[in-house]
């Protein structure tokens, strides 16, 4: 039988799940009024525009946002016909893909970037002093490790120490 959670443990993980889906939720109804995007969208056209040349192969893609490759073949495909991204085949291999920023991609993502580090800032960094930006990274970390190994989080473009 599992151990319980005791009061502490409990109000620790209820303060969590719900400082968490208020956020993600706040952070999602202000990018589809601010900017037209879903959250998701926002955060694969964001990954695009930092990569170099602005394309990565849809692979990295998935593993970067944590997407399995069917959502992201969908999630790209309304990239595509919104003229965002476009697919080229992957000069590396002949059955790969690359996903690639077009110009208005570009826009789009730095249209969307001006409120969500407004957002980002209000919501969440200008509320925390130095010491609490420290500790939740790192206990971000350290959740982020107790389910990929450190070595694939990096892999995946995440930034862990």
């Amino acid at each position: 039988m599992p151990r319980g959670l005791d009061r502490e443990e409990q109000a620790t993980w209820r303060s969590f799940l719900l400082a968490s889906r208020l956020l993600f939720d706040q952070l999602e109804r202000e990018m589809k009024q601010d900017a037209a995007l879903s959250f998701s969208d926002y955060e694969l056209l964001s990954r695009l525009s930092r990569a170099p040349g602005r394309s990565m192969r849809m692979a990295d893609v998935a593993a970067a946002c944590v997407f399995d490759r069917s959502r992201l073949s969908h999630a790209i495909d309304r990239l595509v016909r919104n003229g965002w991204v476009c697919r080229v085949p992957c000069p590396s291999t002949s059955r790969g893909q690359l996903a690639c920023l077009t110009d208005e991609g570009l826009e789009k993502v730095r249209q969307a970037d001006r409120g969500h580090v407004e957002q980002l800032r209000s919501r969440v960094l200008d509320r925390l002093t130095d010491e609490q930006k420290t500790a939740l990274r790192e206990v971000s970390e350290v959740l982020a490790t107790g389910i990929l190994d450190r070595p694939k989080l990096v892999s995946m473009g995440w930034p862990v120490g």
